[in-house]
């Protein structure tokens, strides 16, 4: 059977569907271990995600992983989409960062666990727990699989909790511009700054824009902001593009239509309009991060040529 060790893995498990006479019938099941508790254990599979009573598991078992980025490569990313999210409050914890930004988005409040904390594991957590503590905030901890696999199985014995998977997705530049223009669609215009009416888009998913929140969006050098907008000039779509990191990942973020503008294939058209931003600044590869359980925006980013390069689990600590 399957460990705490063995959550962010690869792993298959057969269960049991039924019975036919004397015969037992299973199926099987591949995918990324996210959960395993005392009663149930969860797969993110290429069909979605699979929870599983542990009464069913007839035999499961860690596997290989089939076309999964090294440890180095996972690192790397990571380390380019918290540049591209600067939180405005930092700290080190040996390889970790600390980061806080008045509770705007999980990605700037929580510690990212890649590297070595430059301590035991246990005293890393501890640690985390009272930084964030000294700040009034929950603890968060943003745990890559199967990278922080160690950290998520001590966070489960500690009672963390799991927030929903996040995919982040890669693609390179290439098939986004092979997509042709839309020619009957509003051009996007690519802005150093926000207008206000895009601040007004984006708080209409993120909540509430604070002061903090502004010096995230902005805190990049190599940072375009995407606007869209109709024959009468009212704002249709948006996202946000950045540039960071050694490999000069793009950064894609924040894409989001009006109500009344979707279905005309105005998010492909802003993001093709990043890409070829994002190769004007050294990029030849993109990246998003979307949660597994928003099956629409993972169908849409798969047609635009994305694919799922790792996971990572944002974990809260226990109230009190």
């Amino acid at each position: 059977m399957l460990r705490q060790q063995d959550v962010g893995h690869r792993v298959v498990v057969r269960r049991i569907v039924g019975v036919t006479g004397e015969r037992t019938l299973f199926t099987d099941a591949l995918g990324e271990l996210v959960d395993l508790t005392e009663t149930d254990l969860t797969l993110a599979t290429d069909k979605g995600t699979l929870r599983v009573p542990l009464a069913e598991v007839h035999r499961a078992k860690r596997v290989p992983p089939a076309g999964r980025p090294r440890a180095a490569e996972v690192t790397a990313l990571e380390l380019a989409a918290d540049l591209a999210w600067p939180a405005p409050v930092r700290a080190r914890l040996g390889g970790w960062i600390l980061r806080a930004a008045d509770n705007w988005t999980g990605r700037a409040n929580s510690a990212l666990a890649v590297g070595d904390p430059d301590r035991p594991l246990e005293a890393a957590i501890d640690a985390v727990t009272a930084w964030y503590a000294g700040r009034g905030q929950q603890p968060l901890i943003n745990a890559p699989m199967p990278l922080a696999a160690p950290v998520n199985a001590a966070l489960d014995a500690r009672g963390w909790g799991t927030r929903p998977l996040t995919l982040v997705q890669t693609t390179p530049l290439a098939p986004l511009l092979a997509a042709p223009a839309r020619s009957d669609l509003p051009p996007v215009d690519l802005a150093d700054a926000a207008s206000d009416d895009w601040y007004a888009m984006v708080a209409e998913h993120k909540g509430t824009l604070p002061a903090t929140a502004l010096r995230v969006l902005n805190g990049v050098p190599d940072k375009v902001f995407a606007h869209v907008r109709d024959a009468e000039g009212d704002l249709i779509a948006v996202a946000r593009g950045a540039v960071t990191g050694p490999d000069h990942w793009l950064g894609i973020s924040l894409v989001q239509t009006a109500p009344a503008a979707r279905r005309r294939g105005l998010a492909q058209h802003v993001v093709r309009a990043l890409a070829q931003w994002g190769t004007q600044h050294r990029a030849t590869r993109a990246y998003l991060q979307v949660e597994e359980r928003n099956t629409p925006a993972v169908t849409l980013y798969g047609r635009m040529g994305f694919s799922t390069h790792h996971t990572y689990l944002t974990r809260e600590a226990p109230p009190g």
